[in-house]
This record gives structure tokens, C-alpha cells and sequence, in this order.
């Protein structure tokens, strides 16, 4: 079975993902009704809406490969190559009016991830990246900040609160003292700021493997690096550590320490 290259998959991804978010703007600018899931977390009629369009749009070009999906969990493939789709990260900001959220599509082939697509509709903002193939911001080359100092540093994460109440909490409290400040540009815009140079370090204690599937090819594309608090190289590790590569063994030090 003959499988598409990084270059296909990444071009069909966009295109997607662009789809996805003009369903998202259709319900966007105003406060949103949701419901909570079993886990707590909150879903729309957006979430659900743009995920059906993305798995539709996948089936019909790609009716082989596997899907695995925030709202609508897995569907197994018969090829060696996954689709995985987050509709609306950032689902609170969304519900209340902010353009900081993303429509996220990862790739994994044979287990690998070789594909990620974050694509942030109120902002018009697509940072997007394949295996070899560099990683693009608006669809021009871009790449991690060179700051090889801490104390220089700009730290993000979701929620400060959360990250205090985490496993990591005492880490952030040291990491975020060490670096010359910290913003709440969180979800995976934080992510986005780091592989585009506009932020040295995000920190995200708890992610799914559909909030992390982009992450770790868009950062490696880019020059920097993406790993879990543990710092293994998965997006399937339940927590996600972006940085521009220089920094980021000091980040997991105060993290871990």
C-alpha cells in the first residue's frame, strides 16, 4: 500500500483545517451555549459541527486511514496513518468571544507524527509544518527565538492557577520566577508563539493526545523542541513542554526538580 507523503498530507490538512475554522466563525464573537462532557470540559454546537466537516473531508479523500477525534472518539483505519483532530482548542475562550483558539489536526504515519496543522481562525493565523519540510507561519518560513538566557525569557502557560495545582506546581512557581516574565497565552496559541519566535517556553501540565498532535512536528519543524513534562518526545504523554530548544533542559530542570 502505497501511503501519501508529508507534502500531500500537510497541503489536504490545511485546506481542512481553513474549512473547519469558517464553520468555527460561523457561531464565533459572542458568548456561546455548551455543554459539559463526562470529563467537565465544555463542547458547542462549533466543536461538533467542525469536527463532522474535518472527518467527512478525511473519509472522502483518505477512506483507509484511521481518525481520532476530541468529540467523536476513534475510528480505526486499514492504513498505517491516523488523522488526529482537536475542532475548537481552547473551547473556553471560544464560548466567550477571545481568538485565541485553534482548530488542530495532527498526522501520525506508522506511529510517527509527520504532520501538524494549527490553524487559529480569529486571528487568521495558520502555523502548520511536515517532517523535512520546515515549518510555516502564514505560509512563510519561521522558526524558534535564539534566547539563550531564562532570565530573558518569555514563559507561557494555560492557566497559572492550574499550574500551580499540578504535579509540576512547585516547578512552575521556580520556573516562572527564573524567566523575566510570564503571560496566561495559553491553549495551543502558546505553542504557536514559541514555534514562531515570539515566546521562548510554554508549559501545558495536562494535554490530551489531541491537544498535543501538531505540537511536536510544528516545534521540530521550527528549531525548537516539544516534549512532555517528562521530557520524553510524544504527543501522547498527558503533558506537553514547548520551548526553542536552548532553553529547554533549564525548563525541565526547574520542572522536574
Amino acid at each position: 500500500m502505497s501511503l501519501p507523503s508529508p507534502a500531500e498530507l500537510l497541503t489536504f490538512a490545511e485546506d481542512i483545517a481553513l474549512q473547519a475554522g469558517e464553520i468555527t466563525l460561523q457561531y464565533f464573537g459572542a458568548r456561546v451555549e455548551h455543554q459539559e462532557k463526562g470529563d467537565g470540559t465544555p463542547v458547542t454546537l462549533a466543536d461538533r459541527a467542525a469536527e463532522e466537516a474535518l472527518r467527512r473531508r478525511i473519509t472522502e479523500r483518505y477512506p483507509e486511514h484511521g481518525i481520532l477525534g476530541e468529540e467523536f472518539g476513534e475510528k480505526p483505519g486499514r492504513a498505517p496513518v491516523r488523522w488526529i483532530l482537536d475542532p475548537i482548542d481552547g473551547t473556553r475562550s471560544f464560548m466567550r468571544g477571545v481568538p485565541l483558539y485553534a482548530v488542530l489536526i495532527g498526522v501520525e504515519v506508522e506511529g510517527e507524527p509527520v504532520v501538524g496543522v494549527a490553524h487559529f481562525p480569529g486571528l487568521s493565523e495558520t502555523v502548520a509544518a511536515a517532517r523535512g519540510q520546515g515549518c510555516r507561519w502564514n505560509g512563510r518560513p519561521c522558526g524558534v527565538s535564539s534566547q539563550a538566557e531564562l532570565g530573558k525569557a518569555l514563559v507561557l502557560t494555560t492557566d497559572p492557577v492550574m499550574a500551580r495545582r499540578s504535579a509540576v506546581g512547585e516547578g512552575w512557581d521556580r520556573l516562572s520566577a527564573a524567566c523575566e516574565y510570564t503571560r496566561s497565552w495559553g491553549d495551543a496559541y502558546g505553542h504557536a508563539l514559541v514555534a514562531t519566535g515570539r515566546a521562548e517556553v510554554m508549559v501545558d501540565p495536562e494535554l490530551s493526545s489531541w491537544d498535543s498532535a501538531p505540537l511536536l512536528t510544528i516545534l521540530t519543524e521550527a528549531g525548537g523542541r516539544f516534549t512532555d513534562v517528562k521530557g520524553r518526545a510524544t504527543i501522547h504523554g498527558g503533558s506537553g513542554l514547548s520551548t526553542n530548544g536552548i532553553l529547554h533542559e533549564a525548563a525541565l530542570a526547574f520542572l522536574q526538580d
